[in-house]
């Protein structure tokens, strides 16, 4: 009995069926069965037969148990069709939950491969599936996922996000159509005409609402095929279409560009003059924390020492090591510990060169380099890096280096008018402001795309129309260029500015579209792929 409980706790798919004994060959563990039933449905015809032909054994591969491969010998009867017209003489019983006709996998193996595949591909999936002592080969995988059914689509959904992406990119592309609401795929095109959206749409209607880019053809392809649904131009397009013009319009003024050259630290728009090198400073002088600290401890291992403890005793005692405990005991002072370098470590071969260095450095010669090739030439025969460790903690005294003076850039400048006045930082709003104070277009520019934004950020479309007309009234030809596009397709930009659906979850479904294909090494042809895109949701 306690046998039976546990077949039915690890193996419940075999409940259906009389397990006559379990053992072990190799590294396989065979599980033997037969099927008990006195009757079976034609697949054929569906007539009911109890006239038994014969018996055949199949074997099942099943999922692993206890990380060991699973083989099932089911005895299975085969019997004979009652209707005389049927076109099967004879068929095979299957079991519920266990076989399929022509498997050669249980039911619940099959499923757990087609879970691995779609999930990694095929040489992934075969790699993993390997591992799990239940090995299938990568093109089992791939027939797997082909033989998968396509989701029902009976109808479009209410709200629909349509974009295109590359097969091969530069070359052909696809699109891809997302239930927005749900954030599904509902459906792959194996091209981006209007034609092939258009017949779509009208073989699946009920779209009301469909998200997109500027693309002109789905905008026709919607127009064709769902006349009635409301198009939203996608805000995030509509941004960058924007950012392209201001780059253009900042690029033709340009010139100003250069006002804004010199440093913004430099308030006076002169160089302060340069200061003296500050001259190094000896150990003795150091009061920073390492110093302070180094004098402390070299003070408390000096005075246990006077009173008979050990080394190791010290070292417990303050928690130090045994070599610094021995340092700190064989320096004399604790200026003998406070190296020039900060490093811990003295360079001997440069104590000897110690007071030139000073000299030299006091005179005005900071330059780690020139000051390695004086040494050498005074026989000197270390490295320059040593040289410039050496020197490094007599820099802390010293002017920073002068800001570049350099220009910004036509895309940083244009960055400036498309970022969040909040995310400025001091610099920025000041050369922003001195540029649109040069510049009137700018000046308008700026305040056009603050203008937008808030439009953009608030929903409101309805002063869409009245933005168009103050941008045309100015002297921006890069801006009116973008207005004309607008124009153009006004109904669906101002849906986008109204409305909350936006193209979004089509843009993530796109992004994972790129996975599915570097992990299958864009070698599967679209209805592989197709299939991974519709069942991985």
């Amino acid at each position: 009995m306690l046998i039976k409980e546990l077949l039915g706790v690890l193996f419940p798919h075999l409940v259906g069926v009389c397990v006559e004994q379990v053992f072990r060959s190799g590294t396989t563990v065979r599980i033997q069965a037969r099927t008990s039933t006195v009757q079976a449905t034609c697949p054929a015809c569906g007539t009911l037969s109890q006239r038994v032909h014969s018996h055949y054994e199949r074997r099942l591969s099943d999922t692993a148990v206890g990380g060991q491969e699973v083989l099932i010998h089911l005895r299975v009867h085969r019997f004979f069709c009652r209707t005389s017209t049927c076109a099967k003489t004879t068929f095979a019983e299957q079991v519920p939950g266990l076989t399929v006709r022509y498997g050669r996998r249980s039911v619940r193996a099959a499923s757990a491969l087609q879970a691995i595949a779609l999930a990694l591909g095929g040489r992934a999936g075969a790699r993993l599936a390997g591992r799990l002592a239940a090995s299938a080969s990568r093109m089992t995988l791939i027939r797997l996922i082909r033989a998968l059914p396509d989701p029902a689509v009976e109808s479009g959904p209410r709200v629909l996000g349509v974009d295109d992406f590359a097969l091969r990119r530069g070359h052909s592309y696809g699109t891809i159509l997302i239930d927005i609401s749900a954030s599904t795929v509902v459906d792959v095109l194996a091209d981006r005409t209007a034609d092939t959206l258009a017949a779509w749409l009208r073989a699946h209607p009920g779209a009301e609402i469909v998200c997109r880019d500027r693309a002109g053809a789905y905008a026709e392809g919607i127009t064709r095929g769902a006349p009635h649904a409301t198009q939203v131009a996608d805000r995030w397009h509509l941004w960058r279409n924007l950012g392209e013009a201001v780059e253009r319009t900042v690029t033709r003024h340009r010139d100003h560009l250069k006002a804004l050259a010199i440093a913004p630290s430099l308030g006076t728009g002169t160089a302060p003059p340069a200061a003296p090198p500050v001259p190094p400073r000896s150990p003795a002088d150091r009061q920073d924390r390492i110093a302070t600290r180094t004098r402390e401890r070299h003070a408390a291992v000096h005075a246990l020492l006077e009173q008979g403890q050990g080394l190791r005793e010290i070292a417990r005692l303050l928690s130090l090591g045994r070599n610094t405990v021995r340092r700190f005991a064989r320096a004399a002072s604790p200026e003998d510990l406070l190296v020039h370098n900060g490093t811990g470590r003295r360079p001997k071969n440069l104590e000897s060169y110690d007071s030139y260095l000073r000299r030299r450095w006091t005179e005005g010669c900071t330059n780690a380099e020139l000051l390695y090739q004086e040494l050498g030439a005074l026989g000197y025969h270390g490295s320059s890096t040593t040289v410039r460790q050496y020197v490094r903690p007599w820099r802390d005294g010293m002017p920073p280096a002068p800001t570049s003076t350099r220009p910004p850039t036509v895309r940083q400048a244009a960055g400036w008018f498309l970022r969040n006045p909040a995310h400025l930082d001091l610099d920025e709003h000041r050369q922003l402001q001195k540029l649109t104070t040069a510049c009137p277009q700018l000046a308008a520019l700026r305040l056009h795309v603050r203008q937008f934004a808030e439009m953009m950020m608030h929903r409101r479309g309805q002063n869409l129309e009245a933005w168009m007309t103050a941008v045309m009234s100015d002297d921006l030809p890069e801006l009116h260029s973008f207005v004309t596009g607008l124009r153009r397709d006004h109904d669906a930009v101002t849906a986008g500015l109204t409305l909350p659906y936006s193209s979004g979850p089509v843009e993530g479904h796109v992004n994972r579209t790129k996975m599915l294909k570097r992990q299958m090494y864009g070698r599967a042809n679209l209805d592989l792929l197709r299939k991974r895109m519709l069942l991985t949701n």
